[in-house]
């Protein structure tokens, strides 16, 4: 019975291409990231020669086999995940952000953690009668300013209306101060609210009180949150009162160095 070398049959790994190496069959080589096996002996002929070589594995040129993604990720920190079609680069995000999923059948992007972006307090700037009329709004308006640093600049007002350059869901807290009253007075401060550019105002927050020669001092606060998706259409007034007025004989408490009357904005989020 004739006697056969396995070793002469099986493939042989020689490494990479050489030109000055004789290969023979079986003999298997890399050439430029792809193998090739040996079919006819040579020396000095290139793997690419299909007379003598025949290709085992091809190296990926474009990213899309997962082998080669030299060309998907192009800059340090990009991150690489399958799109609708295939791999796809997601580029570096900013310094603080954080990988969000949006879900199945939607790409990865980067996120914003949020914490207090807008946080503002502005005060009734000194004291003042009540009007006697119902509906009035507050106009002498100062934003705080001792001992207090607002974030952002977002709010402002002009006449006692309000808006923003920011959009989100706001907590807004209002008190209203009472002092020197030298008969009974029941108010009834409240905030309103308008999408249409001030064509139109609804009260979103009210609270009621009561003062009179027996009481020196008296406040009510509340507070309230609400939602800017337009900042364009939005605005905001704080009113004395709507059904009962505070009367003239009584003095709203304001200053520029305490906070008596006033009303507050702080965003907790995104709309």
């Amino acid at each position: 019975m004739a006697t056969v070398n396995l070793g002469s049959i099986k493939f042989k790994w020689k490494g990479t291409y050489n030109g000055a190496t004789a290969y023979t069959v079986d003999d298997v080589v890399e050439y430029n990231g792809s193998s090739y096996i040996c079919i006819l002996a040579s020396t000095g002929n290139l793997p690419t020669n299909a007379t003598y070589f025949e290709q085992m594995s091809s190296a990926g040129t474009n990213g899309t086999d997962g082998t080669d993604l030299t060309t998907t990720l192009t800059t340090q920190g990009d991150i690489v995940y399958r799109d609708a079609s295939g791999l796809a680069r997601l580029g570096a995000g900013t310094s603080g952000q954080f990988l969000k999923t949006q879900g199945a059948g939607a790409n990865p992007v980067w996120g914003t953690v949020e914490g207090i972006s807008v946080a503002q307090q502005f005060r009734l700037a000194g004291d003042q009668s009540g009007s006697g009329s119902g509906g009035t709004v507050f106009t002498n308006w100062e934003q705080s300013d001792t001992d207090y640093q607002a974030i952002s600049s977002a709010w402002s007002q002009s006449s006692g209306v309000f808006s923003t350059t920011a959009t989100g869901i706001y907590l807004c807290n209002w008190t209203v101060v009472l002092t020197s009253a030298s008969s009974g007075d029941a108010f009834d401060p409240n905030v309103e609210i308008s999408t249409d550019s001030g064509s139109s105002y609804s009260i979103r927050s009210r609270a009621w009180g009561h003062i009179d020669s027996g009481i020196a001092n008296t406040n009510v606060s509340t507070s309230f949150i609400f939602d800017v998706s337009n900042t364009s259409t939005f605005r905001l007034r704080f009113k004395q009162s709507q059904d009962n007025d505070i009367g003239t004989t009584s003095t709203i408490k304001g200053g520029t160095n305490e906070n008596y009357t006033q009303i507050n904005f702080i965003r907790l989020g995104a709309t």
